[in-house]
């Protein structure tokens, strides 16, 4: 039996009123199972991102759930939401939201608890491929694929329940995607890690354990693909 890791139930979420009202997420329900990689798919403006930022606690729902176990994360307070995000959640985003004075190292460092944080920050960096000769670089000093493995070195380094990652290829060449979706794939096979990636960009999605396609903030359909292909044979 699959473990549902979240549940989200009748999430709705809207803007304004009336004949302007626009509703982003119109009653989305589904669970995220844990040790899989799941693949929020559709075109922009479809509610994939709003969705992702409210599963995250970045955002509030108009109405609806996101249980975690026996607690709904909208019913959180601002302080709990601080502490849901820091303990529970991972992110890794397109444009990678680094600190530009601290380097890699630094960088990771500040999303351990507890002592040998040095120790484990480049353990994990070393997880993601980059070396002793890199972590110790300022994220100008990096190209935006090592950029994204620091993002994902600090992501990982939380030991997350679930890893979050909005368009983490927006930013990068085919090339470089390809081997920093390889590197996520491998984290969730050999690490057990669940991840939920939002993705406008289709070919994405034959990676994925699971598909759910977004449009205008309902779910369209829902797909199991049996045999997730290998990102490094992805092409866009």
């Amino acid at each position: 039996m699959k473990e549902a890791i979240l549940q989200i139930k009748d999430l709705k979420k809207y803007y304004g009123s009336g004949d302007s009202q626009v509703k982003a997420l119109d009653g989305v329900t589904f669970d995220v199972y844990k040790g899989e990689m799941l693949v929020l798919l559709g075109n922009s403006g479809c509610g994939k991102s709003t969705l992702l930022n409210i599963i995250g606690g970045m955002d509030s729902p108009t109405s609806g759930q996101v249980m975690l176990g026996d607690t709904d994360i909208t019913a959180y307070k601002d302080r709990e939401l601080t502490s849901f995000r820091k303990e529970k959640i991972g992110f890794i985003f397109q444009f990678y939201n680094l600190l530009p004075d601290l380097t890699a190292l630094e960088n990771v460092r500040l999303s351990i608890k507890g002592k040998d944080k040095d120790h484990l920050a480049e353990k994990t960096l070393e997880l993601v491929g980059l070396g002793e000769d890199r972590m110790h670089h300022y994220p100008s000093q990096l190209s935006g694929g090592e950029q994204q493995r620091v993002s994902i070195a600090r992501a990982l380094v939380k030991k997350a329940d679930i890893i979050l990652c909005d368009e983490p290829t927006g930013a990068l060449d085919d090339k470089t995607g390809r081997l920093i979706l390889q590197l996520l794939q491998d984290i969730v096979r050999k690490e057990g890690q669940t991840m939920v990636i939002v993705t406008h960009t289709t070919p994405i999605a034959s990676m994925a354990n699971r598909v759910i396609t977004l449009k205008n903030g309902k779910i369209l359909k829902e797909k199991v693909n049996e045999h997730p292909i290998d990102a490094k044979d992805i092409e866009w």
